[in-house]
């Protein structure tokens, strides 16, 4: 991509009302714009970042057997007061009406929806287990919506459900799914940790909360070094030996909930077992807060220049500063073969062709969080050689096109 045709829109000062350095950063930055309160446009960088962490969640369930589907955002309310929600989910549920008068809210999450499409669709248990999950907006309507995208009113959101004939096929689909938000994590590049939880509003029989750890995080996680015993502060409040299980602070990313039939036996989702008997499906539900990853990812990873992020989910891998590439045809040819060589091996790529001063495009470079950057100047490339920077790094190196592939490629 040549910035020049790109959108990059950042700013040096963040608004007064950004609390949270990811708040402040992700406007700098120019990923996200407020629209109303808790509701956030995410422009073009912000989406690249977005668009990458979907991409390695459904390439994660993809590959533990996810089937991907689409549901409405927008929820009938006869649904809702079927599985008894539509009181006790409180006022974070936004109701609508349509011109009929007939009632609606905006999903905050999907599970009368999913369970609705399984009771029509699934009548035997020779149709399961089967797991189906979406990327889709959310919205619950925060009393007081704060912290950038980290606590929006509308959030994109992954929820996945599994539905089962017995309790150890669920069990065992839960610990699969486990295994996933770990590889999903780790692939990102955050540091985390999964601790037992609450079931809240969503219900079930066990929970597992996923925490990004970061000092600024909103939930205090209690754990021993001794065992492998980890829990939200809420769930381990009433542990005897609680004020021996360390603690830290953590923003929660994902949730995983072994649902049992709270919802197949409200809603009649039933199967007919091998023996001939109805029962009714067992579920489990696994959620993972997309938007909110992002925020987390620059809490847990920034300095005083900006964000850090890893390469997994950068808006780009590399970004090449060419210096006076408006004014030198030797820069702007060998900025273009580099860009263009790039891009052939497969890297993805910003070339920054505007013609800004060095320091302004370094500036710029590292308040996005761009992982490598490489500078072509006229002294460089009468040597045949690059200026390498990587952004976690103080200093940056003079080397040829074999060691900066070698580096990039690491």
């Amino acid at each position: 991509m040549r910035a020049s045709k790109f959108y990059i829109a950042t700013r040096k000062e963040a608004p007064a009302e950004a609390e949270l350095l990811s708040h402040q950063l992700l406007v700098r930055a120019g990923m996200v714009r407020l629209l109303g309160s808790g509701l956030y446009t995410i422009m073009p960088l912000g989406l690249r970042v977005l668009k990458k962490i979907e991409m390695i969640i459904r390439d994660e369930l993809n590959d533990t057997g996810c089937i991907e589907l689409l549901m409405p955002a927008i929820q009938p309310a006869d649904l809702w007061k079927e599985s008894g929600r539509w009181e006790e989910f409180g006022p974070q549920m936004l109701k609508i009406k349509d011109r009929h008068e007939r009632e609606f809210c905006f999903g905050p999450t999907h599970e009368e929806v999913i369970t609705d499409i399984i009771r029509k669709e699934i009548n035997s248990y020779k149709q399961l287990p089967i797991n189906l999950y979406q990327i889709q907006m959310k919205f619950r309507d925060e009393i007081r919506p704060r912290f950038g995208v980290m606590r929006a009113r509308e959030f994109l959101m992954k929820d996945s459900y599994s539905f089962h004939t017995n309790f150890d096929c669920l069990k065992e689909t839960y610990q699969k799914m486990f295994k996933a938000y770990e590889s999903i994590f780790e692939k990102i590049g955050l540091e985390f940790r999964a601790v037992s939880a609450d079931n809240g509003t969503i219900g079930g029989d066990a929970s597992h909360e996923f925490h990004v750890l970061a000092d600024s995080g909103e939930d205090v996680l209690v754990y021993d070094e001794h065992s492998d015993f980890a829990a939200n502060i809420e769930l381990a409040k009433d542990h005897p030996d609680i004020k021996k299980f360390k603690t830290c602070r953590g923003i929660e990313v994902g949730h995983i909930f072994q649902l049992g039939t709270k919802y197949s036996e409200k809603m009649s989702a039933n199967f007919i077992a091998e023996d001939g008997t109805s029962k009714p499906v067992i579920m489990g539900c696994y959620g993972i807060g997309v938007s909110r990853i992002v925020a987390a990812t620059i809490e847990q990873s920034h300095d005083e220049k900006g964000i850090v992020f890893p390469p997994s989910i950068a808006p780009f891998e590399v970004i090449i500063t060419p210096i006076g590439y408006d004014k030198s045809t030797a820069v702007k040819n060998y900025a273009d073969k580099l860009y263009d060589d790039l891009i052939k091996q497969g890297f993805d790529v910003l070339l920054d062709d505007r013609g800004l001063r060095p320091g302004v495009m370094f500036s710029e470079a590292d308040l996005i969080g761009i992982p490598h950057r490489i500078t072509v100047g006229e002294k460089t490339i009468s040597e045949n050689k690059y200026e390498y920077k990587n952004r976690s790094e103080q200093d940056s190196s003079i080397t040829n096109l074999h060691e900066l592939l070698t580096k990039l490629n690491s």
